[in-house]
């Protein structure tokens, strides 16, 4: 494996960053269906259920997530706030990969028990221990909606299986991180961006590693805590910015 200095590994970070952490990032790729909609409660929404959705290209992935607002006329908290059962059922024919009918008649009624609840789902994820016990707390209050062995608990992963919780940690990087490019959304005001773990897939892993930045061999949360406290040392105020440095180097760049 090449070995790199931290200057230069710092130095390439920062280079990617800049370049990657640009509007025109912006229309290509899934964080432009939240950039729709103005509304708080709208745009953590489509953000929530676009990184649910985001397996396989982007261009599928923003499709599929056009499609499925458009079943809610483009208003989604509204439609959340209000629908009854029979609504649900023009859901029936949307699907994308795992993600069948069945799981977003699941999704819709647990969003609307959820906003019943709060105000906004930032609300549910500023957790005093951390956003690992936020993300924990999603799941368990899935799971206390579905029963512990429904088939749409796997759309929602946890850090109390070791999951690498990639689509989650996106998630809170779009609401969560806030600069002048405004790429990402930054409307959560409670959470500051060095509570946030990096998006780690099989992309990020690989360029972290080749840059020996990550060396636990699996994507796992325990090479997310690794992967982040390792950018934390290169900002510890906004040590995510770097995984539009990480992922547009692993797909978007050149291959490493």
């Amino acid at each position: 494996m090449p070995k790199f200095s931290k200057k230069d590994v710092f130095k390439l970070l920062e280079e990617q960053y800049l370049a990657f952490n640009q509007q025109d990032f912006i229309p290509n790729d899934p964080i432009s269906i939240p950039h729709q909609y103005s509304l708080k409660q709208d745009i953590e929404i489509t953000a929530l259920w676009t990184a649910i959705l985001s397996w396989g290209q982007r261009i599928t992935i923003i499709n599929k997530a056009n499609e499925l607002f458009s079943l809610m006329e483009n208003e989604p908290f509204k439609f959340i706030k209000d629908h009854s059962p029979k609504d649900r059922l023009r859901f029936k024919n949307f699907k994308h990969r795992t993600f069948q009918p069945e799981d977003c008649y699941v999704f819709l009624e647990f969003l609307q028990e959820l906003y019943q609840e709060y105000e906004s789902l930032e609300d549910l994820f500023t957790h005093e221990q951390g956003l690992k016990s936020g993300i924990i707390s999603l799941r368990a209050k899935l799971e206390a909606f579905t029963g512990e062995k429904h088939r749409t608990l796997k759309h929602i992963s946890t850090p109390s299986k070791n999951s690498a919780c990639k689509r989650l940690n996106m998630f809170l990087r779009w609401m969560v991180r806030k600069d002048n490019k405004h790429v990402d959304f930054g409307i959560w005001t409670k959470l500051n961006p060095n509570q946030l773990y990096i998006p780690l897939d099989i992309h990020v892993g690989r360029v972290a590693r080749h840059f020996g930045l990550l060396t636990r061999k699996n994507n796992d949360w325990q090479a997310v805590e690794e992967l982040t406290n390792e950018l934390k040392k290169f900002d510890d105020t906004d040590p995510v910015k770097y995984d539009f440095a990480l992922f547009g180097m692993g797909v978007l760049g050149k291959a490493i």
